[in-house]
């Protein structure tokens, strides 16, 4: 589900990319010919197919969104759940007596 949560977004992200302004004029973006965007997506169908198109994958992602979180609400391990775990060994810390530090126990050598 996840997968088509992405790729709906990557979609929206694109086809938004792809459309134009209100005031850009649809032929520069085919060539500097008048007739060249009609002749792609015919007479004004350029903004008729993204405009669908964007809504369509809008709907979906927003679609997918919605199952995520009705499959994650639902579902019965919420993340990481770490109140079964058993501890094997009990955890061995090292103390050091009281009068002494680490630096007397670990470099100190006979003094001649």
């Amino acid at each position: 589900m996840w997968i088509i949560n992405i790729f709906a977004a990557l979609v929206v992200i694109v086809l938004v990319l792809m459309q134009q302004g209100k005031g850009a004029d649809a032929g520069a973006t085919f060539g500097s010919g008048s007739g060249s965007a009609q002749g792609v997506f015919g007479s004004g169908g350029n903004a008729n197919f993204l405009s669908r198109s964007t809504a369509i994958a809008a709907t979906v992602f927003f679609a997918s969104c919605m199952a995520l979180v009705y499959i994650h609400t639902n579902a019965n391990n919420h993340g990481l759940d770490f109140s079964t775990v058993e501890q094997s060994q009990p955890a061995q810390t090292q103390q050091q007596p009281a009068g002494q530090s680490s630096e007397q126990n670990s470099g100190s050598s006979p003094q001649q």
